[in-house]
């Protein structure tokens, strides 16, 4: 038997007190919660493999959360968090450390890579409080609720962004997330999931983004054009005003979604950006696909999608639907493969799969 590595014992005592000091468990490896494989995007440029590998400790305070980002040996040191409970602006405080850049009132992923943030037992909610992802890349958010976080009002969080990234991130994949506001901005929220400068490989999976008037966006202004090679697949976009999602430059690929009650727009694709949209299912929206509010205009592929009492306005200046019997504008290929689901069983597969608490079940390709 070799000599054991006295230094990582070390490192990992220390872990342990400050993580059981803040409401977290360390676990074994074998512990962590199964993420299953990353698609889409997410997939290339080295692919999303998140913690694996690396410690597992289980948090129940965002405080918790913080302190075990902080005590890995480096920024770069892979850990599995697997949270369990309300993270909430009680239980999230700053944790000081050489390997992370915390913040009270958020969960800051700043300048870190290799980490697996999972819910696991009865489920992790994030009660109005973000989840930010900054300088960052590999990583993995998986199994959570994050709701009502405000830009305005009280409290605040994340510039009231849900989930938001910003400024040189790469491979990040969210996956069977339920993301959610109680109303659009004149309730004090802005957005549900935001990509922003320079963020690229990012895949959304199985997710749910409702109750607020804006979905996402990729990229924060016309001018803002370096977030690309987005995938978004088996999302269920509900009872949003617009944005679902917003796109300035850069490619997406978006396919197999369910979209219902979109009451202003939908696919917003703008300023050069370009769509390649496959076999989704739209029901009771307006303008689900087009370039809105600019006349910068921005381009699509369309295959076998679904339009289930859709409405289309009248083309203007800065209004530019691609119904109501939308062409494709532009060619696109995506690098990687992947199975498309019939566009009628959409409906039912993302209803049983999508969001946090489905058991991370996935379409098996029937419905």
């Amino acid at each position: 038997m070799s000599r054991p590595d006295m230094s990582r014992i070390h490192a990992t005592l220390a872990t342990m007190a400050l993580v059981l000091a803040a409401g977290a468990v360390v676990s074994a490896p074998e512990a962590s919660a199964a993420t299953g494989a990353v698609s889409g995007y997410a997939s290339q440029n080295g692919g999303t493999t998140g913690g694996a590998g690396g410690q597992t400790v289980r948090a129940t305070t965002g405080t918790a959360i913080n302190a075990a980002l902080c005590n890995r040996a480096s920024s770069s040191t892979p850990i599995v968090i697997e949270v369990e409970g309300t993270i909430d602006h009680g239980n999230t405080s700053r944790v000081s450390g050489k390997s992370c850049s915390t913040a009270d009132d958020v969960i800051d992923l700043k300048q870190v890579s290799n980490v697996t943030l999972v819910g696991v037992g009865s489920g992790a909610v994030f009660d109005q409080l973000g989840i930010h992802v900054r300088e960052s890349g590999n990583i993995i958010i998986q199994n959570v609720t994050v709701r009502n976080v405000k830009k305005s009002g009280s409290p605040l969080s994340n510039g009231g962004d849900a989930i938001g990234m910003e400024k040189d991130v790469h491979n990040v994949w969210v996956d069977h997330a339920t993301l959610e506001a109680s109303g659009g901005e004149k309730e004090g929220y802005d957005s549900l999931f935001d990509l922003k400068n320079n963020t690229r490989y990012v895949t959304l999976s199985y997710s749910v983004l409702r109750n607020s008037g804006r979905g996402g966006l990729v990229g924060h202004s016309d001018s803002d054009l370096t977030s690309t090679f987005i995938t978004y697949h088996h999302n269920r976009y509900e009872n949003l005003d617009s944005r679902a999602p917003l796109l300035r430059g850069g490619t997406a690929h978006i396919y197999n979604n369910y979209y219902v009650n979109l009451h202003e727009s939908g696919i917003n694709s703008r300023a050069g950006a370009r769509a390649k949209v496959d076999n989704n299912y739209f029901e009771d929206s307006k303008d689900v696909l087009g370039t809105f509010y600019t006349d910068k205009a921005g381009y699509w592929q369309v295959s076998g999608n679904i339009y289930d009492n859709v409405t289309w306005s009248a083309p203007g200046s800065e209004n530019h639907p691609a119904g109501p019997a939308p062409q494709s504008n532009t060619t696109i290929t995506v690098p990687y493969s992947y199975d498309l689901d019939a566009p009628d069983c959409v409906r039912s597969i993302v209803s049983r799969t999508a969001g946090a608490g489905k058991g991370l079940l996935t379409s098996n390709g029937s419905c």
